[in-house]
């Protein structure tokens, strides 16, 4: 499990952002049947305090990865949206992750329990 965490965090950084910021794509990209996600469920997701997210959004947005936008029916409420650039970095980590789990087949076996 180390080596494909290794793998993971190299392939990553290979991208030019860390865990933490592929981690916050990934939770954003995941939630079903919307495009976006607010800070306080990021924030539940990563199990991380909202003004760690916040800065962690600010970084993001500045590497053009994701933007903020006021939700339509409450202007309180700032949506994250990914932008094209953290689409793209998704993509190629989803298919450099999915060719490691390949590699990996074979190597992790469940012994035939009683």
């Amino acid at each position: 499990m180390r080596r494909y965490e290794h793998f993971s965090e190299n392939a990553v950084q290979a991208e030019g952002i860390t865990p933490l910021q592929y981690l916050l794509l990934l939770h954003i990209k995941g939630y079903k049947n919307r495009e976006w996600a607010t800070i306080g469920e990021l924030a539940e997701r990563l199990q991380a305090k909202q003004h760690g997210v916040v800065a962690l959004v600010t970084r993001c947005e500045e590497a053009g990865l994701v933007e903020r936008r006021a939700n339509l029916d409450d202007r309180r409420r700032v949506e994250v949206h990914l932008l094209p650039a953290g689409e793209d970095i998704l993509t190629r980590l989803a298919e450099v992750h999915r060719a490691e789990l390949r590699a990996l087949q074979g190597v992790f076996t469940i012994p035939n329990l009683p």
